[in-house]
This record gives C-alpha cells, structure tokens and sequence, in this order.
C-alpha cells in the first residue's frame, strides 16, 4: 500500500481490520466481487488475496484519481496495480453506477462490497437507488459502516465530530469529506429491505485499534475554522454547529480519540 511509505502502523491496523471483515463476510478463493466506494485500495488490497489468483475484484469509485490524502486515490491503485495482486483487480475512478451507461450483467459478481464508504453518499436516498441497482449484479451483499451508537462515554468525540460534519453537508454547505450522510444502522436496516436484500445477522466490529477518530476530529477542526463553508449554513444552523463544536473542544483529545464501534452484514 502506498500509505505504508507515510504510516506503516497506521496502515497495518487499517489492513487487520479489513481482512477481520473478508473472513466474517466468507469471501472465498475464485470468487468475483465489485467494491463500491474502494477510495485508496485497503480494502480491495484484501478481497484481491482473499479471491486468489482465480477470482477477480473489480473496484469502482466516484472520487476522481486525484482525490485523497495523503496518498491519491490513482497514486494508490498504481502501487497495488504493480503488486502481485495487481492482475487480480481492475480499478475504474469517476464512475457513478447509477450513471445509466454503467452496467454489468446480471448475478455477475459473487460479492458487492460496500466498506467504510456509504456515509460519502450525497443523501440516504442516494445510497438505496445504489443498493437496489446493484441487487441485479451480485448474488451478496457485504457492507460495514461505523455504528453511531456509543458505547462508552470516550466514544463522544467521535460522534460529535461525524454529526457536526453531517450537518454542515445537511445544512447546505457541501464538501468533498468523507462524512456527508451520516445514517444510523437502523436507517440502514430499514431501507435495505425496500431495495431488493434481505439483512443476515448484524455483527459489531472492532474497531480500538484504528485511528478515525482522530482523522474526523481534525476534519471537523478545519470544517469550523473554514470561514467560507461556515457562512453558507443557515444562521440557526450555524449557531447549533458551534454550540456542538463547543463541546466537542471540551471532550476531545489531540490525539488517541476512542473511535466509534462499527457494524458489518451479509444480504442476499
């Protein structure tokens, strides 16, 4: 991975947590998958071992190559491309597979992965036209997103970081972060039925060893201190945000944040 030359331990938790969901979503040697949301590789990085040099991972973002830091989403999938995984995975940047001329057949993949990447949809109802589009390609869905419930009072920060971006993306301020639509699992397991899937168990994962926390309160820092994106909020909202920025200052830490837990499901 390209973001090992930047945080080698950053990058080896980031990659431990994504092979702990490969395995509890049962992705086998041969299988084919399309990632939905694959940004720098971490996950597709995974799935590509996990399928073997007999199946295939076709990863797809709507982010342009150049987005991302510290590494570039292109810069990243270059890196993998010239790993020995590299013949396993085919990546397709600026691509919106709601976008009528994308299309695959039908049960093509084995597996659609979605990982730590529907709270980047513009809207919840963005991500049920994505999910009941993609019901037609796979046969299984495999999806994990953080849980907005907290299971500690040391988890706040988090949460306070991820509603306080969400509402600035809400109030009509739009960006480029990672956190626009931040839905609960509930939301989620209340549309999935509506899209075509029908929800496996819920599994809480781990997640102590991962430093989001962290990255979503130094997102939301700068959010607040961005003079421009703040003046487009409606005055009401505004005056909220900064009143959740006020304790959000108060609970967090410069550094070792506890992150929220995440959820993983299978669907079929």
């Amino acid at each position: 991975m390209a973001a090992s030359d930047v945080s080698p331990d950053v990058q080896l938790a980031q990659t431990r947590h994504r092979v702990a969901l490969a395995s509890g979503w049962d992705i086998r040697a041969g299988a084919s998958v399309l990632e939905i949301g694959c940004g720098q590789g971490d996950m597709t990085a995974v799935l590509a071992e996990a399928v073997g040099p007999r199946g295939r991972v076709v990863a797809v973002d709507i982010a342009d190559p150049l987005y991302g830091a510290p590494v570039t989403l292109g810069r990243s999938a270059e890196r993998l491309k010239g790993t020995p995984l590299g013949s396993r995975i085919s990546f397709s940047f600026g691509l919106d597979v709601l976008d009528e001329a994308v299309t695959f057949l039908d049960n093509e993949f084995d597996h659609v992965v979605l990982a730590h990447c529907s709270w980047y949809f513009a809207s919840l109802e963005q991500l049920r036209g994505t999910l009941a589009r993609l019901r037609r390609w796979a046969r299984s869905l495999c999806f994990t997103e953080w849980d907005l419930e907290p299971r500690s009072a040391d988890q706040l920060p988090h949460l306070l970081a991820v509603l306080v971006q969400g509402q600035i993306e809400a109030g009509g301020s739009r960006g480029d972060g990672n956190v626009r639509t931040p839905f609960s699992r509930e939301s989620l397991l209340r549309i999935l039925p509506t899209t075509g899937w029908d929800t496996g168990p819920v599994r809480a994962v781990d997640t102590s060893a991962l430093p989001d926390a962290d990255w979503e309160i130094d997102a939301c820092r700068r959010l607040l201190d961005d003079a421009d994106r703040m003046a487009e909020l409606p005055r009401a909202v505004r005056d909220l945000i900064v009143s959740q920025a006020d304790v959000l200052r108060s609970l967090a830490r410069e550094h070792g944040n506890t992150p929220l837990t995440a959820y993983a499901l299978n669907a079929r």
